[in-house]
């Protein structure tokens, strides 16, 4: 039973990992905004559809929490993606899949931060070794490719301090369901994707799509939004709600894997050192999310439901995803 659980995240990790080099690719016809901006728009839709359909209109109420609702959308939904998408500009995909890679160790900073709930040291030393292997991807080895960290790197931190923000605030969600959390926030997040594209527009920092960029990055968008951004994120939901948190978080290392094998599948070539960078950043975080579980798993608990468990702040899509 728990191996047919397990196929479920590991469906939506391996959904992810291929993303990043469709979403790069895509980025050579429209700029970044005005993708995450065209995704969520279709992503919502069928998310809100969904959620009608399973929960009724009433779900799509925010029963008082706006607030919450709005600064966690714009913060992880539109701040993760955006700031994602324009990495990709200045950053290889299986960079950034490393970047990405870190939000479980991230979020616990946050919940250290927010909660005074302090990780161990193992934890922190751990999470020094995994940015050390990505720091030997993105520079090659080589203190003159510490250039190449620039720009992309930075939006990526944020990017992963944003989402583990969300994270940390999806916790006090507990009494709804993952489709409602996600689809809610996504609205709000998508409404601020929109408002950045309209204004990016006006000022002349990107530019309309015209209807020939979308039809040639037609499958690419249908991908992003289809797998990406709703298939991936019921299958991580389901798999965390039979698996639990701290289990499901392990399969979050698996998304570099996946976007360097894709990446060499279409041609690239990866130096021996990028390979060890990145066999250290998985072996120490893989190392931090065992550390973390086991501390965070006292006898006296059951092993039920992770969206509604305390466990699931350590997660960084425990109970959404983007």
């Amino acid at each position: 039973m728990r191996s047919r659980a397990a196929a479920y995240p590991l469906l939506a990790v391996l959904g992810w990992g291929v993303m990043f080099p469709v979403l790069a690719s895509a980025l050579t016809r429209i700029d970044p905004l005005n993708l995450t901006t065209a995704r969520y728009l279709l992503a919502a839709v069928i998310l809100v559809a969904i959620l009608l359909f399973r929960e009724g209109s009433g779900a799509l109420r925010p029963g008082g929490r706006a607030v919450e609702i709005v600064v966690l959308g714009v913060v992880g939904f539109a701040g993760f993606n955006l700031l994602t998408n324009l990495a990709l500009e200045h950053a290889a995909p299986q960079q950034i899949s490393l970047f990405v890679a870190t939000t479980p160790v991230i979020t616990q900073l946050v919940r250290w931060a927010r909660d005074g709930v302090r990780p161990k040291p193992l934890l922190l030393a751990l999470s020094l070794v995994a940015l050390l292997g990505v720091g030997l991807v993105i520079t090659r080895g080589s203190l003159a490719g510490l250039g190449q960290f620039g720009l992309g790197g930075l939006m990526m931190i944020g990017a992963v301090l944003g989402w583990g923000i969300y994270t940390h605030g999806a916790s006090r969600f507990g009494g709804w369901s993952p489709l409602r959390f996600t689809t809610l926030t996504a609205l709000a997040g998508t409404a601020a994707m929109l408002a950045a594209s309209i204004g990016a527009d006006a000022v002349g920092w990107q530019h309309a799509p015209a209807a020939a960029d979308l039809a040639a990055v037609a499958p690419q968008l249908a991908y992003a939004v289809i797998v990406g951004a709703v298939v991936a994120v019921l299958a991580w939901n389901t798999g965390v709600q039979r698996l639990g948190a701290a289990n499901a978080a392990l399969f979050m290392n698996l998304v570099p894997v996946t976007t360097f094998a894709v990446q060499i599948a279409r041609g690239y070539r990866p130096e021996p050192v990028e390979l060890v960078g990145a066999a250290i950043t998985i072996a120490a975080l893989v190392a931090a999310n065992l550390a973390t579980r086991a501390r965070t798993r006292p006898s006296s608990l059951p092993q039920t439901t992770a969206v509604t468990d305390q466990i699931a702040v350590i997660d960084p899509v425990a109970v959404s995803a983007r």
